[in-house]
């Protein structure tokens, strides 16, 4: 079994797209318009080895975050580099504490959601 992908319910797809395909750099790599119910945008990374699927529903409904999701986490090879352009951003971050065994920061998408940011593991 193999998880194919993540979906995220999102207010505005194009500040959402923004944030995963431009900070981010996922890739978008299908798109499926629903008509007037909804569009469905699928991004992955470079190895296209799993999904996040963006839910934009046209209905104008609005959304409230749960508390049982968790955060999306992502790897960087330069995390110095990421916090940099998120303070030029003007984005809030929290970030790791300097003592912890693994250094991270997590973000706000545009919809509130969670996002952690980790240095990869040296190799």
């Amino acid at each position: 079994m193999r998880l194919a992908h993540t979906m995220i319910r999102v207010r505005d797809l194009d500040a959402s797209l923004e944030f995963y395909c431009d900070f981010l750099g996922l890739q978008e790599i299908r798109r499926k318009d629903l008509g007037d119910e909804a569009t469905l945008v699928f991004l992955t990374d470079d190895s296209q080895n799993y999904h996040i699927e963006l839910t934009f529903n046209k209905d104008g409904r609005d959304y409230t975050i749960g508390n049982q999701f968790g955060h999306l986490a992502f790897h960087v090879d330069d995390l110095d580099t990421v916090i940099s352009d998120v303070k030029n951003r003007g984005w809030w971050f929290r970030q790791s504490k300097p003592t912890s065994s693994s250094q991270y920061i997590f973000i706000h998408d545009p919809d509130g959601y969670d996002v952690e940011i980790l240095q990869a593991p040296s190799t």
